[in-house]
């Protein structure tokens, strides 16, 4: 017998979501977001090939925020779209996967390399819950001037501080300061800039 984990929380899904509480995302409203978060990038993507100029209008519809002179190459993934939000001045570079359950902050003139992950999606250890599709979001902070190299995945809950670069295929588990170099998996600083 299934376990009903929302039995004295009124609030739907999405609501849960939203918090950042334990949701099931299986859900007709949750689905239809995603799907027109689906829609609107493939849309950008189209736009983007044919006229470039015509394509941010399309982007500014699909994200929270997008800043001035803010350039998104596509193709871009996203779960909803509406959570993230991009500085003026920055650069995303292709194939970008950000997971935006929670919110995805990327600061002022940052240089977001090809194939990066920004995943704020996290799922429960314990076995039971996580079969039962339970999960929940933390968000994920990228500050001004940031670089993150080439397939770089940042996890969920990840704060990283202005200035900092974060070398190509790292994995970064946890908050890195400002004016640092960070490299591996998991990422640590290497060098103070």
């Amino acid at each position: 017998m299934p376990t009903d984990y929302f039995a004295d929380d009124p609030r739907t899904n999405v609501e849960r979501m939203l918090a950042g509480d334990l949701y099931i995302a299986d859900d007709p409203e949750i689905a239809r977001r995603q799907q027109r978060a689906m829609r609107l990038a493939a849309r950008y993507q189209a736009a983007h090939l044919e006229d470039p100029g015509t394509a941010r209008p399309v982007l500014t519809e699909l994200l929270c925020s997008v800043g001035e002179d803010v350039e998104v190459r596509p193709p871009l993934y996203v779960d909803y779209g509406s959570n993230i939000t991009i500085g003026a001045r920055t650069f995303v570079n292709y194939h970008l996967t950000a997971l935006d359950v929670a919110a995805i902050t990327i600061g002022e003139d940052c240089q977001i390399g090809p194939n990066v992950q920004l995943l704020t999606p996290t799922h429960p250890v314990e076995p039971r819950p996580r079969r039962d599709k339970l999960e929940a979001a933390l968000p994920i902070t990228i500050g001004n001037n940031v670089w993150l190299g080439g397939g770089v995945i940042v996890c969920p809950g990840v704060t990283i501080g202005d200035n900092s670069v974060i070398g190509a295929g790292a994995v970064v588990t946890k908050d890195i300061p400002a004016d640092v170099v960070a490299v591996g998996n998991p990422a640590r600083p290497v060098r103070t800039l």
